[in-house]
């Protein structure tokens, strides 16, 4: 059976598991106007605040994920990757080919996704945490009958989190070790920056908003000015000035081989967990 196209002006969204990614992902989609909740929906087993969260945005909320499929033309698997095997054979006699599945599972393939389905209309996707504010950074890659209007409909969805971009799967367990685990390192670094002010005299309050905003409005820098990175930093880094007697100390101490050496650590690690 070929795969029918999905009618973006009237298509209705299923989320199966219904924990904090999903919700963040829910939230986004209705904010931003991408779909009204009435097209929306997903299934509460056994935590009745979970239900709350979604019915107070004005998604339907049923109490089996047989009656989510039933609704769905696209279906957003959202459950553990332990448990995601289980739940798609449970439902693939109502998965046909007409329905878009996506999956957000870490480390969970394709191939072993589209075996379990029945069919390879399935589209994989790596979101990170900060989806939660809309500010994420997700990457798809599309399975072998995934269109590329299914493509471009689920980055509509994703790109109401933040941003997207689309790469080989191949490329997956680097993208979790970058952008997956990388806000982990990151709130490292603010803690850091904020561990140095007080040193340096800095109430604790004042120390941590200081570096908060200040890793918030370089990444806007960096995104929105165009400039490349190192670029920026000279900008700021005059000579014999306060900038450069920082950037020594990290330079002394391996700040960017560190930093390079943690995202290969976690594409490696990602990469074990996935075989396994």
């Amino acid at each position: 059976m070929e795969a029918v196209p999905i009618q973006s002006e009237n298509f209705k969204l299923g989320f199966i598991g219904a924990g904090n990614m999903a919700e963040s992902i829910a939230r986004g989609v209705v904010q931003s106007g991408v779909l009204p909740p009435q097209r929306i929906s997903t299934a509460i087993h056994s935590n009745p605040s979970r239900g709350t969260a979604f019915q107070s945005l004005g998604i339907s909320v049923y109490s089996h994920n047989t009656d989510v499929v039933d609704a769905s033309d696209v279906i957003i698997f959202s459950v553990k990757p332990q448990v995601v095997k289980n739940v798609i054979l449970q439902l693939r006699p109502l998965l046909s080919k007409k329905k878009l599945l996506v999956s957000i599972a870490a480390g969970v393939k394709l191939k072993d996704l589209e075996e379990w389905a029945g069919h390879d209309r399935f589209i994989r996707v790596m979101p990170n945490t900060p989806s939660a504010v809309g500010m994420g950074a997700s990457v798809m890659s599309l399975g072998g009958a995934a269109t590329e209007q299914d493509g471009e409909l689920v980055g509509k969805l994703f790109g109401a989190v933040g941003k997207t971009w689309k790469a080989d799967e191949k490329l997956f367990d680097a993208v979790t070790g970058l952008s997956g685990s990388g806000p982990a390192y990151i709130y490292l670094a603010i803690e850091a920056l904020a561990d140095g002010g007080v040193a340096a005299g800095l109430p604790r309050e004042l120390a941590l908003g200081l570096a908060s905003q200040t890793v918030l409005g370089a990444a806007a820098m960096a995104v929105q000015s165009g400039k490349h990175p190192g670029q920026l930093k000279d900008d700021v880094t005059s000579p014999g000035g306060t900038t450069i007697a920082g950037i020594h100390e990290l330079e002394k101490n391996g700040f960017r081989g560190t930093l390079m050496n943690a995202v290969v650590a976690a594409a490696k690690r990602s990469q074990e967990l996935s075989k396994n």
